[in-house]
């Protein structure tokens, strides 16, 4: 055994572990960690606020699927972690949090910058650790590793005390090996009751969840959908999940970012295969319209989720990719044969039908015809997107069109502003041949806006158009139920006295100003070649009708649009 400090046996372990990329804010409370982290084979990207070390990590796994770590120093700064650890659990993305403290014997006498981390963190993180005894510190980092990995994903923290980085260990990285993580697999029993329910169905359909993509099998659920012929509605989280011109893509649903499609096609159903999914409160709406006349499967890999929101027929807990096959495998040998056939082959005609308008021609623009013009101007498949919250974030899952699983990565659970540039970031060095671009409002801009300067400092360029309605929006939406309208208007967004192109050039991008389609589309363009040529962001501010308001309603039955015909 070798006598090391337990900063050094960390990031040992770290790198056994597969952690490549660190997101951070080095301190006092935590150097004696960066004293390692120096020399090691994990790429450090200093960031400019500490929350957004949380979202840039998070972006980064769900690029890339490999877990890296957000560090950071005591009080304030590891307080900063919490609404990322928030927005990382409720999406189910493992992020390692590692923050520092005073040191250990001073805990109990309000020393400088301290403050009980685990205890905060506890609800917005999968666990949460304070070590103690420096000998427990590879067992402590081994059950984190696990504890990430297994079940439902999710966070972790892990707060040193300073005496606690610097004590000696007995320890040897060639005897720490990573824990095994168990998948569990769905009980044959609940697949043949599924082939059952499946078999006496109508008008079944299919629901793919968050849970797909994380599990990588989107495809396989799709597979699945073309064996019944049963359409496939996303939720939100697996937005492009299925290509949006496949004959059984039936878009996604809800009571906000869903699209008329998916809520005519869910209405219609009588049988719904939930795989991966949470049945969270924006999907559903009004729950008597949601439950009522239909038939439930849920798979989840968490049991605690099955029944959560309310009770299924059938619950069945497993990966989504085992259940998947395993479903596949046995409506095969079943013989169970498409039903609701013509109506199926209408979808495609459906989906025309009931698209929402886009093709909007005014200056300044309607916020629909932006989105169209990102549609039009980018790959879906090798391009990445983020969104954060607020009626731009309603407008994005509405209209924008996706074809590849993966590549569409809001914040769904949470709706944090200020997730967008971060995330995008963390996308962008976990996947640097990728272009990466937000749409972001403008006043979510100026949440973790700073981070453009961090994609500028590590040339890791980032697209960043602001849809600048000069209000905020969904607040103002919200009021307008209320029969009022107060402090919501911001007026000086769009007439010169916040100028959102000069922000963006003194954070290192080129920049400018669009008001009209036209103007737009020459921009994405010059964006795409300018970032992709000199490795600089580039920010659009893109001038849009003020007062405009979006669909939206408290059933899935009953959607109200507010967009003009013409």
């Amino acid at each position: 055994m070798l006598k090391i400090t337990v900063s050094e046996a960390l990031v040992q372990i770290l790198v056994k572990e597969g952690v490549t990329t660190a997101f951070g804010i080095p301190g006092a409370a935590i150097n004696p960690v960066y004293k390692y982290l120096e020399n090691a084979p994990i790429e450090h990207y200093t960031m400019r606020h500490e929350e957004a070390c949380v979202h840039a990590a998070d972006g980064y796994y769900r690029a890339k699927h490999e877990i890296a770590i957000a560090i950071c120093s005591a009080g304030p700064g590891a307080t900063n972690f919490v609404t990322g650890l928030y927005t990382a659990l409720i999406d189910s993305m493992p992020v390692f949090a590692i923050v520092g403290q005073a040191n250990s014997n001073q805990l109990t006498q309000e020393p400088f910058q301290c403050v009980d981390m685990p205890q905060i963190a506890k609800t917005v993180t999968k666990k949460a650790w304070s070590l103690h005894t420096p000998q427990d510190l590879p067992a402590m980092v081994k059950e984190a590793f696990y504890v990430m990995r297994s079940g439902r994903p999710g966070p972790v923290l892990l707060e040193l005390p300073l005496d606690m980085q610097k004590a000696e260990i007995d320890f040897d990285i060639d005897d720490y090996l990573p824990a095994e993580i168990p998948v569990a697999a769905p009980a044959a029993e609940d697949i043949d009751k599924a082939v059952l329910i499946l078999k006496n169905a109508k008008a079944p359909v299919i629901i793919m969840g968050g849970g797909c993509v994380l599990s990588d099998c989107t495809a396989d659920v799709v597979a699945l959908a073309e064996y019944l012929q049963a359409p496939v509605i996303t939720t939100y989280m697996a937005k492009g999940g299925i290509p949006v011109q496949h004959p059984l893509n039936a878009g996604h649903m809800g009571i906000q970012v869903g699209q008329p499609i998916g809520n005519r096609v869910f209405l219609d159903s009588d049988v719904v295969l939930g795989i991966g999914c949470r049945f969270s409160d924006r999907h559903t709406g009004d729950l008597e319209t949601y439950c009522k006349g239909r038939t439930f499967i849920h798979i989840n890999i968490e049991e605690s989720q099955i029944g959560l929101v309310f009770k299924p027929d059938l619950g069945i807990v497993s990966d989504a990719k085992l259940a998947t096959a395993a479903l596949l495998s046995a409506v095969k040998k079943a013989g169970l044969k498409p039903v609701n056939q013509e109506y199926v082959k209408a979808l495609p005609a459906l989906r025309k039908e009931l698209a929402r308008k886009t093709d909007y021609d005014c200056a300044p623009m309607m916020p629909h015809r932006v989105f169209q013009e990102v549609n039009e101007a980018f790959d879906t498949n090798t391009t990445y997107f983020t969104s954060g919250c607020g009626i731009t974030q309603i407008w994005s899952g509405q209209l924008q069109d996706i074809n590849a699983a993966g590549m569409y990565l809001p914040s769904g659970g949470a709706g944090t502003l200020g997730f967008e540039i971060p995330a995008l970031l963390g996308i962008k060095v976990a996947k640097p041949d990728h272009t990466a671009v937000t749409v972001v409002g403008d006043f979510g801009l100026t949440f973790m806006g700073e981070e453009i300067a961090v994609a500028s400092v590590y040339q890791k360029p980032i697209i960043v158009i602001v849809l600048n309605n000069a209000y905020l929006g969904l607040i103002r939406q919200n009021q307008k139920g209320y029969g009022f309208e107060y402090a919501v208007d911001m007026p000086y967004n769009q007439d010169g006295t916040i100028d959102y192109v000069k922000l963006g050039e003194a954070y290192g991008c080129n920049a400018e100003r669009v008001f009209s389609p036209k103007e737009l589309r020459d921009a994405l363009i010059r964006a795409k070649a300018s970032s992709e040529a000199s490795g600089r962001s580039y920010l659009i501010d893109a001038i849009c009708v003020k007062t405009q308001l979006c669909d939206m309603g408290g059933s899935i039955a009953n959607i109200k649009s507010w967009a003009p015909e013409v």
